[in-house]
């Protein structure tokens, strides 16, 4: 079977149990590995390593336990809203120069190991919201750096971009934002619904 590894920080993890391969979490990746797991039978393992409170930096530091040790033939990234985030809490986030430098890091040494992998790489997002609303303008403006850090990160390497804060944008028309996100960052159901029709998308694009 050819592997498809999810990777990220809280909205991927979205709560997986560490302790058992088969558990997804209640997000995005449980979805889309439902979905496709039934369009196709037998044709694809899913592996989901997210961890809340990822930044670049972490998933970085984890590259080889957690993506290259995996053989991944397909891999979703979704990262960039801690770096943010944390910088406005805690002062320990990431900046956009240096979270570009170090994601280009990251996908020049997967693609030097893993010449023939498929990476998708979702763009972060963010609302209103209970988490976001007392910094917004830092976090919609410093976070559109970040996006458009990692769409030029997918054109430098031929990599799928799968836009996302449009979607969510556009959703916010049909409902106010916290049915979509719940605190500004991580989504409820029905927006995580929203990643995995994007993602599916592009996958279907790329199988």
């Amino acid at each position: 079977m050819l592997k498809f590894l999810f990777q990220g920080d809280s909205i991927t993890d979205a709560d997986r149990n560490r302790d058992d391969e088969n558990n997804y979490g209640y997000g995005y990746p449980n979805l889309f590995a439902a979905e496709v797991g039934k369009a196709f039978p037998g044709e694809y393992y899913f592996i989901n390593e997210g961890i809340s409170g990822n930044r670049i930096v972490d998933l970085y530091a984890r590259i080889k336990s957690d993506i290259i040790n995996h053989q991944p033939d397909y891999m979703s990234i979704l990262i960039g809203v801690n770096d943010v985030w944390h910088e406005i809490n805690d002062k320990d986030g990431v900046e956009p120069v240096k979270f570009e430098k170090i994601y280009t890091m990251l996908i020049e040494e997967i693609k030097e190991v893993l010449p023939d992998i498929k990476i998708m790489i979702l763009e972060p997002f963010v609302l209103p919201g209970t988490g976001t609303s007392y910094a917004w303008d830092t976090f919609r403006s410093t976070l559109e750096e970040n996006a458009k850090a990692a769409k030029r990160i997918a054109d430098k390497f031929n990599l799928k971009f799968v836009p996302l804060q449009d979607e969510f944008d556009k959703a916010c028309e049909k409902a106010e934002p916290s049915y979509w996100l719940r605190d500004g960052v991580h989504p409820t159901a029905a927006g995580h619904a929203i990643i995995k029709d994007e993602l599916r998308k592009a996958f279907d694009e790329i199988r």
